[in-house]
Order: C-alpha cells, then structure tokens, then sequence
C-alpha cells in the first residue's frame, strides 16, 4: 500500500518520507520524460531530505526535493493506513 504526496512549492521544506519510497520527478518542458527512483537512504532528521536514491537506471545520486517531486510511501503489508 502506498500513499502518493506531490510537493510544490510551500510543501517542499515539510517533505518526509523513509526508505524504499519511491519518488517521481515529473518533466518541466513539454518533452521531457518522468524521472523515477527508490530513496535507499534518510539523510536528513525524522525523514526529511536530502535523499539518496538509486534512479531507475542504476545511477545513484544524493536528491533535494523541489517542485514536481511526488513521492510515494510504502507501508508494511499489513500495517495500518
């Protein structure tokens, strides 16, 4: 189970989220393909950012949320909502 959060603008310095969530960033220019990946580390304090991630290419790289960042949580089966 996953809940979806998109972070604009106001929302970008209150962002949380833990290991083995999933982030997309959306594209800004018509064209541009969604980037997407897996955070694999928690660098900041009580989820917050930055993040390191392992994109769906395999490059890993240490991530700062901005505007057109969604990130999905992942729940423990069987965990309550």
């Amino acid at each position: 189970m996953f809940h979806a959060v998109h972070v604009g603008h106001l929302e970008e310095a209150n962002m949380r989220a833990q290991v083995g969530d999933e982030l997309t960033i959306r594209g800004r220019h018509q064209g541009d393909e969604d980037r997407h990946g897996t955070i694999i580390q928690v660098h900041g304090e009580d989820g917050a950012p930055p993040y390191l991630v392992r994109w769906r290419d395999g490059h890993e790289s240490v991530f700062f949320p901005a505007s057109g960042t969604e990130v999905e949580h992942h729940t423990a089966q069987g965990a309550p909502d």
